[in-house]
């Protein structure tokens, strides 16, 4: 009588590195790098590397209305069904559609399209940041979770950095305030290469972590996935962070629209938004690194990661506001210059004679400056605190009014 006796092989070398955890940790930031890093090398241009910004603003409202409408009841569900590496394959491909739409509204104005392509995209995020949130806090061990998070925000700010800086390459003789169609093309083309490696994204029960394979256990149907997204969605802690989630994004319109896209030239927006994502790999690494520190408690490091953001927070929007402060003082310069040239071409075009408007001339360039001794005289050895100052007896003032 014999026995036969089965021998199960040891997966290969290459299978061993593929199924990694964090082999796949490193694709999906490489795959976050190629799409939605070059989606923000093209975002933090201002405008999308437009002139007039309205078109790339209609087509991001499209872009996140679509996101907040999908990501959670339509394409959770999906992603429970499918898991990631079809996910990616469904969204990936809409970051280079808009890419597209934008180089063809360089020859056709076509502004219907990029509004389209923006809500397409939106449904196409949602496939892709689902699937990548899934596997960042599923295929790497709690204690490991961090320094992921860390890795995946230095390769993701990467791409935009990357892209601004091929966008400042290629259009650093540009003149027109629009990117050039080779931005466009090379932008695309990379989404393209993202879209791609989605196909060699490894199912949840093939990952090997410390290697031990998991078990993927049953998946729930659709009522049961409903009832955990409410029963998740209805928690007290997830409740107060909501306004956090909210937030989350409200500021790329302000800092990439209104500051960078109106006040620099494509060149310098370009380095702008190079500067701008590198500074966010800093921001990933320390924030990493802080949320994995050893010697805290779990809340003792999110009361840290907490107390972080606030101060730079605070920091941030405290420079901002010297920036508005100014940006008002040039505005009011530039809204009387208009006006006061307005009132010279008009007297113009009312055929007065050149006497009159020589007169006219001649007595408001010497008079205001006779009018602007006083501040000549008011000027100090410095200017650092004076806002500040000011801001102090205002509340000083307040101080002393008596309640109502």
């Amino acid at each position: 009588m014999s026995s036969t006796v089965t021998v199960e092989k040891s997966p290969s070398m290459i299978r061993r590195v593929y199924t990694n955890s964090w082999f796949q940790i490193l694709l999906i930031s490489f795959i976050c790098f190629c799409c939605p890093g070059m989606y923000n090398a093209l975002s933090g241009l201002g405008g999308s590397g437009q002139v007039d910004p309205t078109v790339a603003a209609n087509a991001t409202v499209a872009l996140l209305s679509a996101t907040a409408g999908t990501a959670l009841f339509i394409v959770g569900p999906i992603f429970e069904r499918v898991g990631p590496r079809v996910c990616l394959l469904l969204g990936g491909w809409t970051y280079a559609l808009y890419s597209g739409s934008l180089l063809n509204f360089n020859h056709t104005k076509n502004g219907a399209f990029v509004i389209a392509s923006g809500a397409l995209l939106g449904v196409g995020a949602s496939f892709l940041w689902v699937s990548q949130g899934a596997i960042m806090t599923t295929y790497v061990p709690e204690s490991q979770k961090g320094r992921a998070i860390a890795v995946f925000w230095i390769i993701f700010n990467l791409g935009g950095g990357v892209g601004s800086l091929a966008s400042f390459g290629l259009n650093f003789h540009s003149k027109t305030g629009t990117v050039s169609d080779a931005t466009y093309i090379a932008l695309l083309v990379i989404m393209l290469v993202g879209w791609v490696l989605g196909l060699l994204i490894c199912t949840p029960s093939a990952v090997r972590v410390k290697g031990i394979r998991t078990i993927a256990g049953e998946k729930p149907n659709w009522r049961q996935t409903a009832r955990l997204a409410l029963r998740t969605m209805s928690d007290w802690r997830v409740i107060c962070m909501l306004p956090l989630f909210f937030s989350a994004n409200v500021f790329y319109s302000y800092q990439q629209n209104e500051v960078n896209g109106m006040n620099f030239n494509i060149r310098t927006r370009s380095l702008n938004g190079s500067l701008y994502w590198i500074a966010q790999m800093l921001g990933g690494l320390i924030m990493g690194c802080l949320l994995d520190m050893p010697w805290l408690t779990r809340r003792w490091r999110a009361v840290a990661g907490w107390v972080t953001l606030f101060v730079t927070g605070m920091v941030v929007w405290g420079g901002g506001y010297k920036f508005q402060l100014t940006a008002i003082l040039v505005g009011a310069y530039k809204t009387f210059q208009a006006t006061g040239g307005a009132m010279a071409w008009r007297i113009n075009a009312l055929k007065k004679t050149a006497m009159t408007q020589f007169a006219m001339d001649w007595g408001l360039c010497i008079g205001s400056l006779l009018i602007a001794i006083p501040t000549v005289w008011a000027i100090t050895s410095t200017n650092v605190g004076e806002e500040d100052v000011i801001a102090e007896d205002e509340v000083k003032e307040d101080v002393k009014q008596p309640l109502p």
